[in-house]
């Protein structure tokens, strides 16, 4: 016997992923069938698949019906899982530099052993209880950070969603029905609807004669079971699923990259803050000095000694100075209302005390280029997004095929509750619906595009973040190399400009020069000071810049595995991992 299964459907107009999975599908029902038959397949391009099925032992049409019937039950496991069409994922090639160590790192030389490698709690480093607290509080009550963690479970959640379509829906309808059939009827019986079919209207007559009978009440319990099924024939489920879960990997990673934002945010305004206390600092104490200058002036000037244009001046700069501790509480003030809510405090209760920035950033190790799109979990987002762009393009590419549903039911039906489970009021049915789009006008061919548009600026967003992520790394480098240069020499500026206010000084005492002398050295006395103070503080806050570009000791082990991200509960562990743990009781 010899049977066509299609004429067109390997034709070369065809989408190639069609042809290729169509090709598989029916290799694999054919080399299912029994071994009591001869096989022939006959594949050509122009005229489709000629398949021939021979008995061995048996020539006649009944046995060659029934071996055929064997073949497509034993072909049916094929059937079931046939194939998954859509392009399976590879990483794609990102831009990462050959060299063996950044362009900006200079002569740094690591520890040995890593004492000083970037771990967990990274702000520990700069060894201050107060910032320590204030990180810790970021992870727990940043409601940006909540709210990363809300969409990391709802994206779990949809997995989950999603791994429910492999197994079958089963429903139970139990219903109870009382009705009453129409008292006007036939002496045969029939209904005002039969009479209508057979000719009669509702003013006509049928052939037999009218009467009323008394009404019939009518009970029916049903308890009907009803399952269905979407065989995943062409993995469109599978690769939904494989969407979902890089979907939800690339949440936990944005959740993961959130927390880093925010702590080196709030690490950036504590030491901004601070810096504003040591200018304050400076600030406060000038206006002391100015103001007792202009005590002397003042007092010069009634002797007669200096004139009223000196006193001018002297006033001139004392408010000046003023003016400009003003401005650093107005800004020391906004900082602190940062803070407050990045760890989800109301600004109006917080506060924290005035401390001068001091000290000198950690040495930070950088490790080696070629690990650092481990490291970061912006990274591991972009590529996760791409690893699901990926798998919806298999989604879309199975709309190109038919699919299949299986449907079954059973239950019991009767019109008395105490037969309802005798062995007549048994019922059941199966069957099942291949449904397959035969016109659409190009839409099927459209989302597929889409899906691979999409898939490409995927890769083009993931690619970019590599890029700018080497990029921060070696600017912050660049930038800690040359501000530890700047505030070298800014320091031995700070000492020779106080050098020169007590030169100044002292000759202004003693008569030598006028005050003007004496306000020039102080003022750049004072502005080196201050921006002395601004380079310290710019110095720690690109080392918590660089720690932030090297993924403040996060790599991408810690993202979930697919089964990590199919439930909600599972989800929650993840997050719950990361969170820092209580400290001892003592």
């Amino acid at each position: 016997m010899t049977m066509i299964i299609s004429k067109a459907i390997f034709s070369p107009t065809r989408h190639p992923e069609r042809r290729r999975a169509e090709s598989l599908f029916y290799r694999n029902v054919l080399s299912s069938l029994s071994r009591r038959t001869y096989v022939r397949i006959f594949v050509d391009h122009s005229r489709g698949v000629r398949l021939s099925i021979t008995d061995r032992f048996a020539q006649d049409d009944g046995k060659v019906r029934r071996t055929l019937l064997r073949a497509i039950i034993l072909a049916l496991p094929a059937l079931l899982t046939a194939c998954t069409v859509g392009p399976d994922y590879v990483t794609p090639a990102a831009p990462v530099p050959a060299a063996a160590n950044y362009k900006e790192l200079g002569d740094w030389k690591p520890a040995e052993p890593k004492d000083d490698a970037i771990r967990g709690k990274w702000w520990e480093i700069y060894h201050d209880p107060q910032l320590n607290a204030l990180e810790e509080n970021v992870i727990i009550s940043n409601q940006n950070v909540l709210q990363a963690e809300a969409q990391f479970r709802e994206a779990a959640a949809v997995v989950k969603v999603a791994r429910a379509a492999f197994y079958p829906t089963v429903t139970a309808n139990p219903s109870y029905n009382l009705s009453q059939a129409s008292q006007s009827t036939s002496s045969s019986g029939a209904s005002r609807s039969s009479l209508a079919s057979s000719g009669g209207g509702l003013g006509g007559t049928s052939g037999g004669s009218s009467q009323h009978v008394g009404a019939t009440t009518v009970s029916l319990y049903d308890l009907p079971l009803e399952a269905s099924y979407m065989v995943d024939i062409w993995g469109s489920v599978r690769r939904t699923v494989e969407s979902n879960s890089a979907t939800a990997q690339a949440s936990f990673a944005n959740l993961e990259n959130m927390r880093l934002s925010y702590q080196a945010t709030l690490a950036q305004d504590y030491f901004s803050m601070h810096g504003l206390d040591a200018q304050e600092q400076i600030l406060q104490t000038n206006v002391d000095e100015f103001q007792k200058f202009l005590d002397l002036t003042t007092n010069q000037y009634n002797s007669g000694i200096v004139s009223e244009a000196a006193v001018a001046a002297a006033k001139t700069q004392l408010d000046t100075t003023k003016a400009q501790l003003i401005n650093v509480g107005v800004q020391r003030a906004v900082y602190e209302h940062a803070i407050a809510t990045l760890i989800g405090k109301p600004a109006t209760d917080f506060g924290l005390k005035k401390v001068s920035l001091t000290g000198t950033p950690p040495r930070t190790p950088p490790g080696v280029p070629s690990s650092l799109l481990e490291r970061r979990p912006d990274v591991a987002e972009a590529e996760r997004q791409v690893a699901a762009a990926n798998a919806s393009i298999g989604v879309q590419v199975a709309g190109y095929y038919p699919q299949l549903t299986l449907n079954g039911s059973t239950g019991v039906e009767s019109i008395k509750i105490s037969d309802l489970l005798t062995g007549p009021s048994f019922l059941w049915s199966v069957g099942g619906t291949l449904a397959q789009t035969v016109f659409d006008a190009g839409a099927t061919h459209g989302r597929v595009q889409e899906a691979q548009a999409n898939y490409d600026a995927t890769v083009a967003n993931y690619r970019q973040v590599v890029l700018t992520a080497f990029q921060q790394v070696e600017d912050d480098l660049s930038g800690l190399r040359i501000l530890q240069d700047e505030a070298v020499t800014q320091d031995d500026a700070v000492k020779a400009a106080q050098q020169s206010v007590d030169i100044t000084n002292n000759e202004y005492k003693a008569g030598t020069v006028d005050y003007l002398n004496v306000i020039t050295a102080e003022a750049t006395a004072l502005n080196d000071e201050l921006t002395s103070v601004t380079i310290r503080t710019n110095r720690m806050n690109t080392s918590v810049l660089l720690i932030e570009a090297l993924g403040g000791g996060w790599n991408a082990a810690k993202v979930p595995s697919t089964h990590g991200v199919s439930n909600p509960p599972e989800a929650q562990k993840q997050i719950d991992i990361a969170k820092p743990q209580p400290a001892p009781a003592h």
